[in-house]
């Protein structure tokens, strides 16, 4: 076989195994333009601005594929990515999510953007303008005050019940009573050393505090 003949094969081996979608296909999802994404929503218009623009091309159907995304193997672990991110949050189907679990997913929002975890090490890589600025990190702390904080701040007697109901619908998306997840586990925090479970990286100004959880320090 002569060397040009071998090296089309190759290209075209290449070119038809990006093709294939061994962990799902996100490209069968049609795009409707980033312009219908979180309309309906009752968010700050400067947070929505964020997660369109830095955001929907994982977690939304508005997926911009560049010339390299249809190059196998490549291909198989972008797609993989974007089916997982689309799973976990959806801007395309936020209207059709329950208000309870939009406002653990703003909760998650907020927390994995303060803490760097969004956007991920290997996008911001070939996406630099997906870094998420001083300004954008700010819009999105917003969505904290929008999505029904003022719950977990009430005065007057105690309501275990509400409380419960509060915690459902706040905390869960982060945290556990009895297992860590992307927070540390919640049973046993009165009485506990902050910054004191191991597995987290906790910043070094929490460690150091010396504070321990009370109900003057959880108060403040």
């Amino acid at each position: 076989m002569r060397p040009w003949s071998v090296a089309v094969l190759v290209v075209a081996s290449i070119v038809g195994l990006g093709y294939l979608h061994p962990f799902g296909n996100p490209r069968a999802e049609p795009a409707r333009g980033a312009g219908t994404l979180l309309q309906g929503s009752n968010m700050p218009a400067g947070a929505k601005n964020v997660l369109v623009t830095k955001c929907a091309d994982c977690h939304s159907s508005e997926t911009r594929w560049p010339i390299y995304s249809r190059i196998a193997p490549g291909s198989w672990l972008i797609e993989r990515d974007i089916v997982e991110a689309r799973k976990k949050m959806d801007l395309s189907r936020w209207e059709e999510i329950p208000p309870e679990q939009q406002q653990v997913l703003q909760a998650k929002i907020v927390q994995e953007v303060k803490s760097g975890d969004m956007p991920p090490l290997q996008y911001l890589a070939l996406h630099w303008g997906a870094k998420i600025s001083s300004a954008d990190l700010l819009a999105i702390s917003t969505l904290s005050k929008s999505s029904g904080g003022s719950e977990a701040t009430l005065s007057g007697a105690g309501n275990a019940a509400r409380g419960k109901a509060v915690f459902e619908k706040r905390c869960t998306g982060c945290h556990a009573m009895e297992v860590d997840r992307e927070g540390p586990r919640l049973a046993g925090v009165f009485g506990r050393k902050a910054g004191s479970i191991s597995g987290f990286a906790y910043s070094m100004g929490l460690k150091n505090s010396g504070v321990t959880w009370t109900d003057a320090t959880l108060e403040k």
